[in-house]
């Protein structure tokens, strides 16, 4: 009989079974976001500024590329850019859908109202023992940080009635209940922020690339020509080769500003996370000892 009592302490401690349950949610955007941007981006290359009624000289054979040439209109030189031009507007609509993706997201992840002020709500209910306002100030919070504090607000709620295990081994339930809703909350704050930083890399050198292609067919149209006619495509030539530039430079800069504020506001929801998994074991471990 004295062999079987720490077999059924033991079996007390594990038999906890976590509340947090795994969000099931397609990340199917992802990979069609960028695919469907990069075709949007050659539509509008091709059949919106390359109409051609935007040139003097449109090539009526049309084809994947066609070679229009005499530009009416500013914007429609950046047709004259190659065929770097659409890869890089459809970059920049990749951006602009991670944007409003990333926003919606972590504007609910934020929740209803200050976090700092959520969590002196939740630590003044627990200090008068009152666990069921703690979880009512849960619900009204409806974000990330409330996610989290509300599943280990249950697990808090449960350790109290119990009375197999010691005050330890409750506060290191309470403490696994927070790791593990945490460990479902920050994926979904994180993902698909690596799009922002890529894309801020990638679309200067994209721009470079376009640049350093129509220098090439810029200075080849020089030797093939020369005298005035020949300064004249030359100036052309940088002009449009430079739209890649500007078009890469002007992605990357929305890219990097967009991934700042979400990294920004993302640390400051994980803050909130780290803050209410320490208000939970250290208000149990004070209050009922």
């Amino acid at each position: 009989m004295a062999e079987t009592k720490p077999a059924a302490t033991a079996a007390a401690a594990t038999k906890s079974i976590s509340s947090v349950q795994p969000k099931k949610k397609s990340n199917a955007i992802s990979w069609i976001a960028p695919l469907a941007c990069l075709i949007i981006g050659y539509v509008i290359w091709r059949f919106v500024i390359g109409a051609d009624s935007n040139f003097t000289h449109p090539d009526p054979k049309g084809g994947f590329w066609p070679e229009h040439e005499g530009p009416k209109g500013g914007l429609t030189k950046m047709y004259l850019g190659g065929i770097i031009v659409p890869i890089l507007i459809g970059c920049f609509l990749t951006v602009l859908t991670f944007v409003i993706e990333r926003l919606l997201t972590v504007t609910k992840a934020s929740g209803n109202g200050n976090i700092a002020e959520f969590i002196r709500k939740v630590q003044y209910h627990l200090a008068n023992k009152d666990v069921d306002k703690a979880l009512a100030e849960c619900d009204k919070q409806k974000g990330s940080v409330g996610n989290v504090m509300k599943a280990g607000l249950r697990k808090y709620k449960e350790m109290i009635q119990n009375t197999e295990l010691d005050t330890e081994q409750k506060v290191l339930n309470i403490q696994k209940e927070v790791e593990e809703a945490t460990a479902l909350e920050l994926p979904m704050l994180e993902k698909n922020l690596v799009f922002l930083s890529t894309i801020a890399s990638v679309a200067t050198l994209l721009g470079l690339l376009g640049t350093v292609l129509g220098m090439i067919r810029s200075f080849s149209a020089l030797g093939d020509s020369g005298g005035g006619e020949a300064a004249q495509k030359l100036s052309q030539g940088i002009s449009e080769a430079l739209y890649n530039t500007a078009l890469g430079i002007g992605t990357s800069a929305v890219a990097i500003i967009m991934y700042n504020v979400f990294t920004t506001k993302i640390d400051g929801i994980t803050y909130g996370i780290d803050e209410s998994g320490f208000t939970l074991t250290q208000s149990f471990a004070a209050n009922y000892k």
